[in-house]
């Protein structure tokens, strides 16, 4: 972390990260980790999570838009969370908790049936190589979690700058029996989402940006 960072993290920390104990690894959690939302928060509140936060560039000003909800974001990178820490400093924005290990994994594990009311994945990685697909956080297994995890009427929210990944994406979620492709195919972009150096690094080299929007399959619809 550069000095910015670590007073960062120094100052802000203790409000704004949950910790957790740890499995093997340091970002993955132990078995049986367990959290109470509401408590972290202080409040019952509408739960967004974020898979993926980065350095904060969307989270932060989408956060700040939904002063409502409670929204917890999965990063592993640390430079990354300590300039998420700055910058929600800086904004003033309080309804936002940070977690630094795996949100494939805290997933399932942290939160209840039923209870999340957005997820985000904006810009996963990509994994291009074939022989790294398997790693890609967007599958049909992670669907039935997400399918589960997501309150009735509940929405998860993607975006990639990679054609591969999006089509990938349609091929595993579009007939998934848990979700429902809100707008029949690609969705329009979504206004509250900036757009972020690393997505305008993509528009840049020319690559177009894929929004999707799936909803829990047994909402009522439109």
């Amino acid at each position: 972390m550069n000095e910015s960072q670590t007073k960062a993290w120094e100052r802000h920390a203790d409000e704004f990260i949950v910790d957790f104990p740890s499995g093997e690894m340091d970002t993955s959690l132990a078995e049986g980790a367990q959290v109470n939302w509401a408590a972290e928060f202080g409040r019952e509140a509408p739960l967004i999570v974020e898979i993926g936060s980065g350095a904060g560039d969307s989270l932060v000003p989408m956060a700040a838009g939904r002063p409502e909800c409670n929204v917890v974001a999965f990063e592993v990178f640390e430079p990354a969370v300590a300039s998420t820490l700055g910058r929600l400093g800086r904004e003033g924005v309080s309804n936002v908790r940070l977690a630094l290990v795996d949100g494939a994994q805290a997933l399932p594990q942290l939160f209840d049936d039923g209870t999340i009311s957005e997820l985000w994945t904006f810009f996963a990685d990509p994994w291009h190589k074939k022989r790294h697909h398997k790693r890609r956080l967007v599958d049909a297994a992670f669907g039935d979690v997400v399918a589960a995890k997501l309150a009735p009427g509940g929405l998860w929210r993607l975006a990639t700058d990679w054609e591969d990944y999006a089509l990938w994406m349609r091929e595993q979620l579009d007939d998934h029996p848990g979700l429902t492709n809100v707008h029949g195919g690609w969705a329009p972009r979504l206004a509250e989402r900036p757009v972020t150096k690393y997505e305008a690094r993509g528009l840049a080299a020319g690559r177009t940006v894929y929004d999707l929007t799936y909803r829990r399959a047994d909402a009522p619809q439109d």
